[in-house]
């Protein structure tokens, strides 16, 4: 049974990362989730238990899970979980298990700065898009996204004010910045 799950907790290990046979990226850690609950006699909140989990991310989700998350970072991953029973040297127990969909930083508790990874044609065909010829994106500026609303041909320009300007801006898909200009 695989039931698709979020789950807001801390990275409890260091991910670390691996290849399955087949040579596709994968990187492991585990999440513990603590349930607390507020005291009315002592008037503090107290921890009541904790969950433990073992996420796997494959292929560019492992890539950026290994390069942006540390042990103690909170985090809210949404997943497919399975149950499974283990046996080894005569003990037995239960593991959840969840294979990752999408990872990321719980900013209640701090910030982050989010960087997007370069286009490849090997990420768009595995979102369903084809990667522009080069000599169509040669006119657009690479590290900005009005040059991407530009080069899409989309009228106008989008509003980048938001974004901090000690970071670039995200490189975005043609068809979100289509949407976005059309609001």
């Amino acid at each position: 049974m695989q039931d698709t799950v979020t789950i807001v907790g801390n990275v409890a290990t260091d991910p670390t990362q691996g290849r399955t046979a087949s040579g596709v990226p994968v990187t492991n850690f585990r999440l513990a989730s603590t349930h607390r609950r507020f005291d009315d006699a002592t008037q503090t909140w107290v921890d009541v238990s904790t969950n433990w989990y073992s996420v796997a991310a494959f292929r560019q989700l492992a890539e950026n899970t290994k390069a942006s998350l540390r042990s103690g970072d909170s985090v809210i991953v949404t997943g497919r979980m399975k149950i499974r029973s283990w046996e080894n040297n005569g003990k037995q127990g239960t593991s959840v298990d969840i294979d990752a969909d999408a990872i990321g930083h719980d900013l209640r508790w701090g910030t982050a700065a989010y960087r997007r990874n370069p286009r490849s044609a090997s990420n768009d065909q595995s979102r369903g898009h084809t990667a522009p010829d080069r000599d169509d994106r040669d006119d657009r500026d690479e590290g900005s996204v009005a040059g991407d609303a530009a080069g899409s041909g989309v009228e106008g320009e989008v509003d980048t004010s938001w974004a901090s300007t000690d970071r670039d801006a995200p490189d975005f898909d043609d068809e979100f910045a289509s949407a976005i200009s059309s609001r």
